[in-house]
């Protein structure tokens, strides 16, 4: 792991994406561990979590996760997700993040030493290079291990260091470990269903 003693870092973490990732290797991440994961290694000083949220009056099978992330030490950005039918008459949700990511990472820019982007999407590239010359060293986390990988060859080309989700994980990782004969106990962190947003435009 790349980080140097008393780096000021900032961690932006596209929800869908991660949870994307994740679940395309076969784990559910544990916030709280991800958290005290960076914050062992680095003086963490912010976590932005984002993510596109469908405001109806059905209950949303997000709430929980945003709920315990926005009071365990997570800033949460979310804005309304889009609510669509596609051409097979499947009920789609639709939220892009990639403004507010930017904004955010290029605001806190001058604050910061380490920027560390969980996201393998190519449009950040430029926001990366952007950073990059403001003297901020940016990590990419994602994994090449998925078919097709889940990040893209520019955004890694253009990173300081690209982190491989896969060989991390086990310190944030939440499987099924426990006997599944007896109930099995409550969760740290609430399960992120993000079953049908597409994070794009």
């Amino acid at each position: 792991m790349h980080f140097l003693p008393n780096e000021r870092v900032a961690l932006f973490i596209d929800g869908a994406n991660l949870y994307s990732a994740s679940r395309n290797l076969g784990f559910d991440v544990d916030y709280r561990n991800l958290l005290e994961y960076f914050r062992r290694k680095a003086h963490v000083i912010r976590a932005y979590y984002y993510s596109a949220v469908l405001e109806s009056d059905e209950y949303s099978p997000l709430k929980p996760l945003t709920d315990w992330l926005a009071y365990n030490g997570y800033t949460l950005v979310t804005k309304p997700a889009k609510e669509f039918t596609d051409s097979t008459g499947r009920r789609r949700v639709k939220g892009n993040m990639d403004i507010e990511v930017a904004v955010d990472m290029l605001e806190l820019a001058d604050r910061i030493d380490h920027a560390v982007l969980f996201s393998g999407d190519s449009d950040f590239r430029r926001l990366v290079e952007a950073v990059q010359r403001k003297g901020v060293r940016v990590s990419v986390v994602s994994t090449i291990r998925t078919s097709p990988p889940m990040v893209a060859d520019e955004l890694r080309r253009q990173a300081d260091h690209f982190l491989e989700l896969s060989e991390i994980s086990s310190e944030f990782t939440r499987r099924q470990t426990e006997p599944r004969t007896r109930p099995v106990p409550a969760r740290q962190t609430p399960a992120e269903p993000y079953a049908d947003v597409q994070d794009n435009a």
